[in-house]
């Protein structure tokens, strides 16, 4: 059985990501593992620097309370994690996933992805955690880490999950997406959605003939696909033609090798993901 890991916390786009992972988990029969990362910095207070600034008796009582406070707050969050996984994982099989159950972790999220993606075939996350701001339409710092981090492909949740009916691959004929193309040809996600393939730049008949090898691929797969070549800003003219042709899903490749290789490792993914509201499956 395929596995996802999907990692939440308590921000407003954990519901996001377990819907997003219940469509795929019970399109494909997967299984799901719900996983809350406690960070170190919700385990101990921020150490200071007490010398020469209290007595020798002040210090050491000082010292005790901050070791009781801070068992204290690993005890809570503890217990925060294990409801927040809790509710996740009722979540899910409310929702007709076939099996999932909840793991905390205690560290660094991408610590969490490095252990557990050996065994994994997706990794479901966030566009912004609960530090984010939302008025900058800020992406979480833990966006770009854990896809860095993952050799695995990583469905990055916008805000709230809409049935997907139709996905746009953003096509640079780079090996990524070469890799995302075999994906959808060959697995049991994407049957029966409907196919955009968008290349960015001149229409010139070697690009041309890329994008319609690779949309031959999947129409040989049986799927609908529209292609379309178009010069201007990336992210502009992916965001535009998401919203034109009502587009559930982008499909993109983590690395390429035109100017859209700075996608996702550079300022032109974040303005990407942050342009276009929908979620996004990134191959590396």
């Amino acid at each position: 059985m395929a596995k996802l890991i999907a990692f939440i916390d308590g921000s407003t786009y954990a519901q996001s990501v377990l819907d997003h992972a219940a469509w795929v988990a019970t399109t494909i029969g997967a299984s799901v593992d719900v996983v809350h990362v406690i960070g170190r910095r919700d385990l101990s207070s921020t150490p200071a620097d007490l010398s020469g600034s209290l007595e020798l008796g002040a210090r050491t009582s000082l010292l005790n309370e901050l070791a009781e406070h801070d068992a204290q707050r690993a005890k809570l969050a503890q217990q925060r994690g294990r409801l927040i996984v809790d509710a996740g994982v009722k979540r899910l099989l409310e929702a007709g996933v076939p099996s999932a159950i909840g793991k905390l972790r205690n560290g660094d999220v991408v610590e969490a992805v490095q252990e557990l993606e050996k065994e994994a075939d997706l990794i479901v996350i966030g566009k912004r955690g609960e530090a984010a701001d939302f008025a900058k339409l800020h992406l979480g710092s833990n966006l770009e880490r854990v896809v860095r981090t993952s050799t695995k492909p990583v469905l990055v949740a916008s805000r709230a999950f809409q049935p997907v009916k139709r996905f746009l691959v953003a096509f640079d004929g780079g090996p990524s997406v070469m890799k995302a193309i075999n994906h959808i040809a060959t697995g049991k996600l994407f049957p029966g959605l409907e196919g955009h393939m968008v290349t960015v730049g001149k229409d010139t008949p070697e690009s041309r003939g890329k994008l319609e090898a690779a949309a031959n691929v999947l129409r040989s797969a049986g799927y609908t696909i529209h292609t379309l070549i178009e010069d201007g800003e990336p992210e502009k003219v992916i965001a535009s033609h998401a919203e034109a042709d009502h587009i559930d899903l982008l499909v993109m490749g983590a690395y390429g090798h035109s100017r859209i290789r700075s996608f996702i490792i550079g300022s032109t993914t974040a303005e990407m993901v942050r342009s276009v509201k929908r979620p996004v499956m990134l191959f590396r």
